[in-house]
């Protein structure tokens, strides 16, 4: 299975390219709406999410509610890109309006700056539209694919919050994949343990009125994964590399670990498992 995204932040549409996706798998545009929904939700989200109610459209590789085996295209409309029709006009436009909203000064941490040297852009723009988080969405729109195959063979995945900026949530011991995924869905901080609800909010709207932001770590865990799934016989092929690339490819992820990870750089042989 392989994947391409395309499209712009404030462009007419996002869309996705799957390639891979076995023939006779049940498949309907619910199916991606409902992990779509679950991106724009949660606590202390920016106002782009209230623009937006992203609703995903095959355009090839399904039919009557089942994949065919061909490449599936998903699309993905921009609702917000009615305001933006002359600035990101695929046709020349008049000078007057390409200066119109023109970036000429990067945001630290971003791809704007890089990008511009790049390619040699005079309008950091180019940069910004194609690097903004608003590209997940046709990631998330892959993954609820992956999941509905993952789940046709017993497979379950789930993921919570477990750091917001420092404050560590105490995960209960022993719960299963259905726990945690049924628990982290009904929070809007999207944690396991109900009892740091009101703190984590209240927290989150301290930062907002500081005019800052916080990072996090968020665990995935999955269930029902069959031994040998991956490969030792090149680098490319090895399962934990393959994860490792996909999520540090997401906008400010700076690091994955599995299983116990970075601790065993502070522990002897012996005591890692």
């Amino acid at each position: 299975m392989r994947y391409l995204t395309a499209g712009e932040s404030h462009g007419p549409r996002l869309t996705a390219i799957i390639e891979g996706i076995p023939a006779g798998l049940p498949l309907t545009a619910e199916d991606i709406n409902e992990d779509l929904k679950r991106r724009q939700g949660g606590y202390g989200r920016g106002g782009r999410m209230k623009i937006e109610s992203d609703q995903v459209i095959f355009t090839s590789g399904v039919r009557h509610g089942k994949t065919t085996g061909a490449p599936i295209t998903m699309d993905v409309v921009n609702k917000d890109h009615q305001k933006w029709l002359d600035i990101m006009s695929a046709e020349d436009i008049e000078d007057r309006l390409k200066s119109k909203r023109k970036i000429t000064h990067p945001r630290p941490g971003h791809a704007d700056l890089v990008g511009g040297i790049k390619y040699r852009f005079d309008d950091l723009r180019n940069s910004l539209e194609r690097s903004s988080a608003r590209e997940t969405t046709m990631r998330v729109a892959v993954g609820a694919v992956a999941k509905r195959l993952l789940a046709e063979l017993d497979m379950e995945i789930a993921n919570h919050v477990v750091v917001f900026g420092g404050k560590e949530i105490d995960v209960p011991e022993n719960l299963t994949v259905a726990e945690i995924k049924q628990r982290a869905a009904k929070s809007e901080v999207s944690i396991v343990n109900q009892e740091r609800e009101q703190e984590i909010k209240d927290y989150i709207d301290q930062i907002k009125r500081d005019g800052d932001t916080i990072g996090g770590v968020v665990e995935t865990v999955v269930g029902g994964v069959p031994v040998g799934l991956g490969s030792c016989v090149q680098w490319d092929r090895k399962l934990d590399a393959r994860l490792a690339q996909a999520v540090v490819s997401i906008n400010a992820f700076k690091g994955v670990e599995f299983g116990l990870g970075f601790e065993a750089g502070y522990r002897k042989g012996s005591q890692v498992m």
